[in-house]
């Protein structure tokens, strides 16, 4: 994403030459709905609507996407502001296009070397277990009765305590790319009534959904956790 029109056009005719595929979007808010897409982000920090520290904090918490900050901002702090917000490569304009493909082969060698742990066969989360190898969800030992999306879902999240799982993702392993917003809210909210509260599972709005991280003593999740949706 890039504020700069003619520099963006002349980045992504590029790629483009590079056999890569490219899409540029001017707003913070155009990068947010179009990321889950992307394979890597490479970003500038200086955009018209949002300040782009924040959106590198909102893409990385609720995807693993690689990113690359481009930007004008070339200061010992801003590099590590960038960085701690979750860059994995920062670059300060002006640069060359060779240097930045060794940067963008550099993360992505990175990135594809990243393997995720097998899932548990038992995943438990204060009094909710979930049994993976049985397909069952006990609370508190009271046995929940789900259907089997309902369960692929709150074992999905389970699986990722901590960690706001982005609605692309969901569909794709939950429902096979079967694209409904509104499959998935139904879903979510029939999961809620059944563990007997909201908060059980927590909407963050333009990303995805998490599992309640704040438990109490006895069943559900504490008054204060957040919920949308």
């Amino acid at each position: 994403m890039d504020s700069d029109t003619a520099c963006a056009d002349s980045l992504v005719k590029s790629l483009l030459r590079q056999g890569h595929e490219a899409e540029w979007v001017v707003t913070g808010m155009a990068a947010l709905d179009s990321y889950e897409r992307a394979h890597m982000v490479l970003m500038d920090l200086d955009l018209p609507d949002l300040d782009g520290l924040e959106i590198c904090r909102r893409i990385r918490a609720g995807s693993a996407v690689p990113v690359i900050a481009v930007t004008g901002r070339g200061s010992e702090l801003d590099r590590v502001l960038g960085l701690q917000a979750g860059a994995d490569d920062y670059l300060v304009k002006p640069y060359g296009f060779r240097e930045l493909m060794a940067r963008i082969e550099a993360v992505m060698r990175r990135s594809r070397g990243h393997t995720a742990p097998a899932d548990p066969s038992v995943i438990s989360h204060g009094p909710l277990l979930i049994d993976v190898s049985a397909r069952q969800v006990r609370l508190d030992g009271r046995l929940i009765d789900l259907t089997r999306k309902e369960f692929d879902l709150v074992r999905l999240l389970a699986s990722h305590p901590g960690t706001v799982v982005p609605r692309k993702r969901i569909m794709q392993e939950v429902w096979g790319d079967a694209w409904s917003r509104r499959t998935i809210d139904t879903h979510v909210s029939s999961i809620r009534s059944k563990l007997g509260s909201p908060g059980w599972i927590t909407t963050v709005r333009g990303v995805g959904f998490q599992l309640g991280r704040h438990v109490a003593a006895y069943g559900g999740p504490e008054s204060g956790a957040a919920s949308e949706g």
